[in-house]
């Protein structure tokens, strides 16, 4: 996939999943704005990015204030000329259950997440259109925004905002040639080593170089954050232009597109619905087969039980 002579911006770009989508970008032959929080590990991707004899400058700075996202923009078009690809990575956790969530754990996730995914896209698209020339918003959510996930109520309603937002910029976008798409990534990570049945796969792997096995890459769908960054080339590149407003999972040995929320049963009563009759019918009507929540625990195979 060539993405010669085109310019990305990745937040949180300095570790994990956003670094291997800055450094599969600018191997693909992007110029990429690298910004992270962390100034050291910022200046070590754009070391390995100019190393490698590519193009890449840093921007330390938390997202989610439109200065922010303006100066990730300003960047990119001072430093290589014009903007093509936003791909809106950054996060933070802060979980905890519903009663023990306090405001300031709530707010600081939606900030990063969703706040920094609306403001980095909307300087994006106002330069993309002002360019004329289309462009690519690439938003990062998670399977926790798709089906919920304990512990993670600020996390889950922003990845699921963040999916909302794509489809609703895909449509408003789309005369000016501007795909937005939603990236629901699974990978090793620092946060999948807090799943107790992943953690002594991952520290393995990470220690002997061992492969994960194949039913976790293939059912579970996970594996390195390498494995998800030919997802984001694609979305960023020419090939991809007739994809947008889609939710597309990746990882390990799996890529899946996610379902937009429809109506799974509908039933009808003249003169409309009370208490009671939803009540009368419910179980034998709309409600039979009600959907499942939250993310399905991982199904180990009994050969690798001992091992996790």
């Amino acid at each position: 996939m060539d993405l010669s002579g085109k310019v990305a911006v990745v937040t949180g770009a300095g570790r994990g999943l956003g670094r291997a989508y800055a450094e599969a970008l600018a191997a693909a032959g992007a110029a990429v704005v690298v910004n992270d929080v962390d100034a050291d590990a910022a200046a070590q991707v754009v070391e390995a990015i100019t190393g490698d004899g590519g193009r890449a400058r840093s921007v330390v700075a938390p997202v989610g204030s439109a200065e922010v996202a303006d100066r990730l923009v300003a960047t990119a078009v001072k430093e290589f000329g014009r903007l093509d690809v936003m791909v809106t990575n950054a996060g933070i956790l802060r979980d905890r259950v519903l009663w023990k969530m306090s405001d300031d754990d709530f707010d600081a996730v939606i900030d990063v997440h969703l706040r920094g995914t609306f403001t980095c896209a909307r300087a994006a698209a106002i330069r993309m259109r002002e360019q004329g020339s289309g462009g690519r918003l690439i938003l990062i959510s998670s399977p926790a925004g798709q089906r919920g996930n304990f512990g993670q109520t600020n996390y889950a309603a922003a990845k699921a905002g963040i999916v909302a937002m794509a489809r609703t910029w895909a449509l408003e976008l789309a005369r000016a040639n501007i795909t937005v798409n939603a990236v629901v990534p699974v990978a090793a990570t620092e946060m999948t080593k807090t799943i107790p049945v992943f953690a002594p796969i991952i520290e393995e792997s990470e220690r002997t170089g061992k492969p994960f096995p194949g039913w976790l890459r293939r059912d579970e769908g996970l594996g390195t954050v390498e494995d998800v960054a030919g997802l984001v080339v694609f979305l960023a590149s020419d090939a991809s232009s007739e994809v947008t407003g889609q939710a597309i999972g990746i990882g390990g040995d799996r890529l899946a597109l996610w379902s937009h929320p429809g109506e799974k049963a509908v039933a009808f009563a003249d003169g409309g619905w009370t208490a009671g009759t939803i009540a009368a019918s419910w179980q034998s009507g709309v409600g039979a087969d009600p959907e499942t929540y939250g993310i399905p625990a991982p199904k180990v195979p009994a050969s690798d039980v001992q091992g996790v």
